[in-house]
């Protein structure tokens, strides 16, 4: 029988036996945060193990699919590890239990696959004597194939809740397969004896303090995997023998136009093919997609290693794509989705793989090269560093990594790639937080002006668009796929493009698959163009989307930029009508005015102004917007920037009563929904250029409170009251100065007292002096400081210094002219040095610095330098 037969014939015996049958959930958990993907046959009815809902039947059984990277590294090298697997599985939710588990269980095994009794044996747990009696009793096998076995292997919990004991049936496969050991049965770690059923008798309720209380409704919860069974009925040696799993094989033989079992080697690369393409496909049809986190790495690991191995058996051109439609065929008819989404699963897999071989060749030279250092420095162990810039710059995930030197005998400093991963994420984060606004739209933007996009943003926050165009780096591609970024252009958007001043919205795109964040916005031409990195789902050319705004944002941006034309205005009022805007920048958290004044504001005069913007917020003027023509706008008395571009229609904001401005960008509906303005900075940019940065809404009213927060945080640390913080600051400033006058002169005193001890200790041998000692208190500096003292001291000089600094050792050693015509070389002497410690470092023949761990190894460095030095004096 093969996997489909098996598959069918277990799921029709329990249906007969009043199961509810219920299909595979996807790969992806649904309300369970606790896992990455799903890995067990129960795993998806949890929450009807634990009560917290009521399942659709007290009886269920499925065929499960389950994912499994714990050993990835062993896959196509052992016969029993796979990353995808199916498992059977029967479930009792308070209904039947030990006696209707274990006899069904018998009659599915011996009556309807027909396995023959005598080779079919059972464990229990050591102290479970109910279910050790039903098999002996009820089920009448014999007491010499019954094994009692401990908690380890019989006995199933996690943590506190609900657990139980086990009972697993195993299938003798022969002494062919055995250790030869008189003793041998199941328990043992050869493999005659596969464990092919595990029922789970969920019985007891753990407690915190370790006691086991019974539940009132026992369940019952069973796992099988389908490839081991189909592998032991039919006496195959592991799952890729069997059938349709073998058809994957052929079909790779065929591409990489080899023979299966000609060449050990490569039959682990077919197998790793095979396991990973298979687990591959399934995960995308569950809407999984690469990514370089999350379940999505996982899938990113899988794609990337079996394209690895492509290569390693010749296939030079990505090939996964290709063969998926032999997955899709051969499961299809259980796994309806597996046809739904083969377009899906054929697009991914084609996008990762050309990726991933863009970077790969480049990326095996750059790993050659370290091997080759490695073995010119006797190292074994690749640095953690070199296997961070193998992930981040050519994409090998480190597992990769791991088993390319694996296989050349080296190994890899995992600990210290975890430590460049995290430091690398906290890079990214502080980029983000200051990312130059500019950075994801830089060079040549004639790629975009064959496009034209409808801007609806002024009436709506949301509208129905069409995919026009992706780009990745200025090229075009078809789509993003899940954590990529890219710029889209759709035909029509709520989205403001930055232009004008004022910066971009941000927002999401929906689409049927998934969804995209849009980081910025930008207008080019007629289009406009959207940065957006995709969350979930592939976002294709020609898809239909909605298009968002992020609401709270837009809103903020808009409280800005109605704010800088009542700041304009009010800059009139103060200042005269010669202030003219030069520009501005508007963001949600602030904006930025710049104008034409000759000399700089007095606070008085700033005052005003804020004062005088305030007022006409509490007065709650209209904000209204009109088109017309430029003609009609001037007439108005509508204020226009004449260095910009205007068409036949202009766009005219006027703040009722007080302000009239031409402008494109987003407002607010009334001047009081701007809430307060707060000026923070005013100063000079250029000649007769002056620049006004503030806030309003919410990032005022967050700023007052954050200056009032530190107000009072400096009283306390000052010690006086926050209406005394100037007086006490003048008083400490001028305490600080002269403590800093008496410290600089005790300092130069203590140096030069020191430096006469420390040369006293100096040795002259003929013309050179020499000075080989350790020095308590110094650092990088302190030891430079001493060694330009030796080149004062003589023209002919060696000097090898030590110090502990911050946990560590610190060395510096350098000689004159004459001692290096001789063979000295001060990168030699200290990299040998620094070695006695554990550490490392070099440079040039007359000076060189380096800096070890081991400061308990001080005097044996010592005494090695100075047995050196006599080598050149």
């Amino acid at each position: 029988m093969n996997l489909h037969e098996l598959r069918e014939k277990y799921l029709s015996f329990f249906q007969e036996k009043e199961h509810q049958i219920v299909n595979s959930y996807p790969l992806v958990p649904i309300n369970d945060k606790s896992l990455l993907l799903i890995n067990a046959g129960m795993a998806p009815l949890k929450s009807y193990f634990v009560g917290t809902q009521t399942p659709p039947s007290v009886r269920m059984a499925s065929c499960q699919k389950c994912i499994r990277t714990g050993d990835i590294e062993n896959v196509g090298k052992t016969d029993r590890h796979g990353t995808f697997f199916e498992m059977l599985g029967n479930f009792s939710f308070g209904d039947y239990f030990k006696v209707e588990a274990i006899q069904w269980a018998w009659e599915f095994m011996t009556d309807v696959l027909k396995v023959n009794p005598e080779i079919l044996w059972a464990s229990v747990y050591l102290e479970d004597d109910e279910a050790y009696e039903i098999w002996r009793d009820i089920v009448g096998l014999p007491e010499s194939r019954i094994v009692r076995l401990g908690k380890e292997d019989n006995f199933w919990e996690h943590g506190t809740g609900p657990c139980g004991p086990c009972s697993e049936i195993y299938i003798d496969r022969g002494e062919k397969y055995g250790c030869g050991e008189p003793d041998c049965k199941p328990g043992c770690e050869c493999d005659r004896y596969v464990e092919v059923w595990n029922l789970v008798f969920t019985q007891f309720d753990k407690q915190e303090n370790g006691e086991y209380l019974p539940l009132a409704k026992p369940n019952i919860d069973t796992g099988m995997g389908l490839e081991r069974l189909t592998v032991v009925l039919n006496e195959c040696a592991n799952i890729f023998e069997i059938d349709p799993i073998v058809k994957i094989i052929e079909a790779v033989e065929k591409t990489a136009n080899l023979t299966y079992k000609k060449d050990l080697k490569t039959d682990v690369s077919i197998r790793v093919i095979t396991d990973h393409l298979r687990a591959a496909t399934f995960m995308i049809s569950d809407g999984v997609l690469p990514s370089n986190e999350g379940r999505g790495y996982v899938l990113r690991r899988l794609i990337r290693r079996a394209y690895r191995h492509g290569k390693l058996i010749g296939i030079e051109k990505p090939f996964l794509a290709d063969l998926s439609h032999v997955v899709i065929d051969n499961w299809k008819e259980f796994y309806k989705n597996l046809e739904s989404e083969q377009t899906q699963i054929y697009k991914v897999l084609k996008y990762e793989e050309k990726k991933f071989q863009e970077t790969l060749e480049q990326g095996l030279q750059k790993l050659e090269s370290f091997l080759e250092e490695m073995k010119a420095d006797g190292k074994t162990e690749l640095s953690g560093t070199a296997a961070f810039r193998l992930y981040d710059t050519f994409g090998f995930p480190l597992d990769l990594t791991i088993e390319i030197l694996e296989e050349q005998g080296f190994i890899v400093e995992q600990a210290g790639f975890e430590d460049e991963m995290k430091q690398q994420q906290e890079r990214a984060r502080a980029a983000r937080n200051a990312q130059d606004q500019e950075s994801w739209l830089s060079g040549s933007t004639e790629t975009f002006d064959q496009y034209q996009t409808e801007f609806l943003g002024y009436e709506r926050v949301r509208t129905k668009a069409t995919v026009l165009a992706i780009f990745q780096e200025g090229v075009a591609v078809d789509a993003l796929t899940e954590n990529e970024k890219g710029i889209v252009i759709v035909d029509r958007t709520t989205l403001y493009g930055e232009s004008g001043g004022q910066v971009g919205d941000h927002g999401q795109i929906r689409f049927s698959a998934g969804h995209a964040q849009i980081a910025d916005t930008k207008k080019n031409g007629n289009a406009v163009l959207h940065q957006v990195q995709v969350e979930q789902g592939l976002l294709s050319v020609g898809d239909q989307v909605q298009m968002i705004v992020e609401g709270d944002r837009r809103r903020s941006t808009a409280r800005n930029h109605t704010a800088t034309h009542l700041l304009h205005k009010a800059l009139q009022e103060v200042l005269g009508d010669h202030v003219r805007q030069s520009g501005s920048f508007v963001t949600p958290e602030r904006l930025r005015f710049d104008f034409t004044h000759i000399e700089a504001i007095s606070p008085a005069e700033l005052g005003k102004i804020e004062q005088r913007v305030n007022e006409i917020i509490y007065g709650d003027h209209k904000v209204v917007t009109d088109l017309m023509t430029m003609e009609e706008a001037v007439q108005s008395g509508a204020t226009a920037l004449f260095s910009d571009k205007y068409g036949d229609k202009v766009r005219v904001v006027s703040v009722e009563g007080y302000s009239q401005e031409l402008c494109g960008g987003t407002h607010v509906s009334r001047s009081g929904d701007i809430g307060i303005f707060k000026i923070l900075h005013e100063n000079g940019i250029a000649a007769g250029v002056r620049r006004i940065e503030a806030v309003t809404g919410k990032s005022a009213y967050a700023y007052t409170n954050e200056l009032e927060k530190e107000q009072a945080e400096m009283a306390v640390l000052l010690r006086t009251k926050k209406d005394n913080l100037i007086g006490r600051v003048s008083d400490l400033l001028a305490e600080q100065k002269q403590l800093k006058k008496e410290l600089e002169q005790a300092t130069a005193q203590l140096r030069n007292q020191m430096f006469e001890s420390i040369f006293d200790a100096v040795e002259v041998v003929g013309e050179t002096k020499v000075l080989i000692a350790a020095f308590e208190g110094q650092d990088g500096d302190g030891l430079r400081g001493l060694m330009d003292r030796m080149k004062d001291q003589s023209p002919s000089y060696l000097f090898a210094g030590v110090t502990e600094s911050k946990g560590k050792l610190l060395l510096l050693v350098s000689g004159s002219e004459d001692l290096v015509k001789k063979g000295f070389h001060a990168g030699n002497l200290i990299r040998a040095m620094a070695k006695l410690a554990g550490g490392g470092g070099g440079g040039r023949p007359n000076m060189a610095q380096a800096g070890a761990p081991n400061t308990e190894k001080i005097d044996e460095i010592l005494t090695f330098a100075k047995e050196e030095a006599k080598k050149f004096l």
